[in-house]
């Protein structure tokens, strides 16, 4: 009896192995955080990306003046080649704003005779982002959708 009570307090006295087990719990969770971590900051960075998309569209919309569809056809290709978005990710519609009307027109007709009218490209740009973590079945898609309106004249 004496000698089993000896190896029980040995026992509780060796530490060898603690840290292995230490590191086995606390690893999963410090490499979640890491993942996590990085996932974060490349949404962010994406955001970020499209943020500079529109205002590099907005640029290009003042310094042109487009008046007709086929130039901001064009100008919609020059965003989706800087940014590496897929072609139909990047939107330039013509709008029309009747005086000091809130809501926009899509055709200038719709103004009444005689108002002062202000012709505004609206520059939508959107974009998915899939983060690791949804193929183990966690969270979901991050998605964007960035809207600027820049007024022509």
């Amino acid at each position: 009896m004496i000698r089993l009570l000896r190896k029980v307090a040995a026992l509780r006295r060796d530490e060898n192995g603690a840290v292995v087990i230490e590191t086995a719990i606390v690893l999963p969770v410090l490499v979640l955080m890491a993942l996590g971590g990085f996932e974060v900051s490349r949404i962010v960075s994406r955001e970020s990306e499209l943020q500079a998309a529109v205002a590099e569209a907005a640029a290009v919309v003042l310094a042109t003046f487009p008046e007709e569809q086929e130039e901001l056809d064009q100008i919609e290709k020059i965003i989706e080649t800087s940014t590496g978005l897929p072609h139909g990710k990047v939107r330039l519609i013509k709008r029309y704003r009747c005086n000091a009307d809130t809501t926009l027109k899509s055709d200038v007709t719709a103004c009444p005779t005689g108002a002062v009218i202000s012709e505004i490209i609206q520059i939508n740009i959107w974009d998915t982002y899939y983060p690791i973590w949804t193929e183990f079945g966690v969270g979901r898609k991050v998605g964007y959708n960035i809207m600027r309106r820049v007024q022509i004249s």
